[in-house]
């Protein structure tokens, strides 16, 4: 019986134990496998620990997911937000907005300090997504979705515009790359945690972009579609970051430039197709409300 118990309070540890463990489990694997050597006694004590933390978490999977889901019925502020579609959309635009606007002018200025093309590339890459978050921003916050559909499918028409506008920028981004070799050097550890977040962002940029098309507004499709085209342009610097921070020592210049040429045709030509989409279907659906 006493075994029993003492089995469970190693399973089954206290949540403030379990929020402590997090932390200090991650922050002493990466450090171990940063500067210690893989055999040595802190590494496997960091192994072990990371191990521990990483079982305990998932045998206390089914309970967290109990808790948000009561939590989110229970609570008033979390069942709006779970059940009002407008609501996220605005909060995520704004957000969006901000860190757009934030990046835009930091490599604004990086540019400027460096009289450097390629940080002001960046810059225009930024400050365009800046501009269509704007535009629906402000019209998520005055009007809710198909209200004025007018005046959605206008900007909706106006973010293919700008697209267009943003390819330019990324094909300077694209031959900044190939030409010059500017990339993203990152720590190998850095580089997996970009790739994850990376490809989580992009898998829920696809899923939104088919899951939003049954609310039938243009805002909601060009705000998704934004994500999209961010998420494409984060694959093609992952790819950058990946072959200069793995690939340094074995593999040439020459074939570093033709993947990264390939990724980068790939998504200037899938945002050019999106952006033509956008001004097409814009155009139609205006014709139809005018006829």
């Amino acid at each position: 019986m006493k075994g029993n118990t003492v089995l469970k309070a190693v399973l089954f540890p206290h949540i403030a134990i379990m929020l402590v463990l997090l932390p200090v489990s991650i922050v002493f694997l990466i450090y171990s496998l940063i500067y210690m050597q893989p055999d040595s006694l802190a590494s496997i004590i960091s192994y072990v620990l990371a191990f521990y933390t990483l079982t305990v978490w998932s045998l206390k999977t089914p309970y967290l997911i109990r808790f948000f889901k009561k939590f989110k019925n229970e609570n008033k502020l979390a069942r709006r937000w779970y059940e009002d579609t407008h609501l996220r959309m605005s909060v995520t635009l704004y957000g969006t907005l901000l860190l757009n606007t934030a990046y835009a002018l930091l490599h604004l200025g990086m540019g400027f300090q460096h009289r450097s093309f390629w940080f002001f590339s960046l810059a225009g890459y930024y400050i365009s997504l800046a501009v269509m978050r704007f535009f629906l921003a402000r019209y998520t916050t005055a009007h809710l979705p198909g209200e004025r559909m007018r005046d959605e499918l206008i900007r909706y028409r106006l973010c293919g515009w700008i697209f267009l506008i943003m390819n330019v920028s990324l094909s300077l981004m694209v031959f900044f790359m190939i030409y010059w070799e500017r990339t993203f050097r990152h720590h190998e550890i850095t580089t997996i945690m970009l790739a994850a977040y990376t490809f989580t962002a992009f898998t829920l940029a696809v899923i939104n972009i088919i899951k939003y098309r049954k609310y039938n507004s243009p805002i909601y499709s060009a705000s998704k579609a934004i994500s999209l085209a961010a998420a494409c342009v984060s694959m093609l610097t992952l790819e950058a970051t990946m072959l200069t921070s793995f690939g340094g020592e074995n593999m040439d210049s020459f074939t570093r430039k033709i993947f990264l040429g390939i990724t980068g045709i790939a998504v200037s030509v899938a945002i050019i197709i999106m952006a033509i989409y956008m001004i097409r279907q814009g155009n139609k659906k205006l014709k139809q409300l005018k006829q």
